[in-house]
């Protein structure tokens, strides 16, 4: 009579890493989920406040209302708020910028999170 004892255990041991493979990957997935962020593509000036037009809208996580941070590498440029989002793309107004710092195609602007 042949005992299947050990393969069982293999078969447990299995299962557990894969249970716990698919609990690390969930949680890292929660913790370090990148906040909503989309390319600067222009910078549109009008008489009144000069509108940044954004690469990414409401399918990339952005939503009407939020702030966001403008960085040109590790630098902060300026804080921009959402007024207007599209699919694919969104509009802001600057909310405040960086001395002697302008805004400009190509930078980065990504939702301000609250430290906690």
């Amino acid at each position: 009579m042949t005992t299947f004892a050990p393969l069982r255990s293999r078969i447990r041991c299995l299962r557990a890493a894969a249970v716990l493979l698919v609990g690390v990957c969930s949680l890292a997935g929660s913790v370090f989920a990148a906040a909503p962020s989309a390319v600067v593509l222009a910078v549109q000036p009008t008489p009144v406040a000069d509108i940044i037009v954004l690469g990414g809208g409401f399918d990339a996580g952005l939503r009407q209302g939020m702030v966001c941070r403008i960085t040109r590498g590790s630098q902060e440029i300026a804080e921009i708020l959402l007024v207007d989002l599209r699919p694919a793309c969104s509009t802001a107004l600057i909310v405040s910028i960086a001395p002697r710092q302008s805004i400009r195609a190509g930078d980065l602007a990504s939702t301000k999170l609250i430290k906690t």
